[in-house]
């Protein structure tokens, strides 16, 4: 039987009274459901308090740094501000540039009328330049704030839900055939 994919789900705000959270546990309640993922969670709050701040020091951000490396996929979870993606989420994927490569990542992301979809393209090609390989489906939320009750749960989770499915189908598959590649042959990174 295959190992299960080691999924690292990664927080993309860091602000205080995020909304981030409540995305967040709607995405771990769905992988929850799914027996091919072990799933972590990283918090570059732990790291990074606000935009442009120097690392963190301490415990936190070396399991952080341990489980990313461990990791044979990602979920970013992110929000969309003033149409691109926080800062303190690009410095915290430039803190780890080994950890991206040969892995797949995926995306769930929340915004206003563009659901985060702006800030998940620019994403793409930092991930990319990483030599992480970003799955196509991904889910989105747009004026998040509407469709999520107090609580935290989805108002209307049918399609939300069927797009996490088929994200999770995908990241499952490129992360089984990735690591499969990396296990045979070495991931070289040729720079030019």
């Amino acid at each position: 039987m295959q190992d299960r994919v080691r999924l690292v789900l990664i927080y993309g705000s860091v602000r205080e009274g995020r909304f981030c959270d409540r995305v967040v546990a709607w995405a771990c309640e769905q992988i929850a459901q799914r027996s091919e993922f072990e799933l972590s969670l990283v918090d570059p709050a732990a790291m990074f308090r606000q935009p442009g701040e120097a690392p963190g020091a301490g415990e936190a951000r070396h399991q952080a740094l341990q489980q990313l490396l461990r990791a044979d996929a990602f979920l970013i979870v992110t929000p969309e501000y003033n149409h691109g993606y926080p800062a303190a989420l690009k410095q915290f994927i430039d803190e780890v540039p080994a950890s991206w490569e040969a892995r797949p990542v995926g995306f769930v992301s929340y915004g206003g009328v563009s659901g985060g979809l702006r800030a998940v393209e620019q994403l793409r090609q930092v991930l990319v330049e990483m030599h992480g390989m970003t799955v196509r489906s991904s889910v989105s939320f747009a004026n998040a704030w509407e469709q999520f009750d107090e609580r935290g749960r989805l108002r209307e989770p049918r399609h939300a839900n069927s797009a996490m499915a088929h994200l999770l189908v995908q990241l499952n598959w490129w992360a089984q055939t990735l690591r499969a590649g990396r296990e045979r042959v070495a991931y070289e990174r040729v720079r030019g």
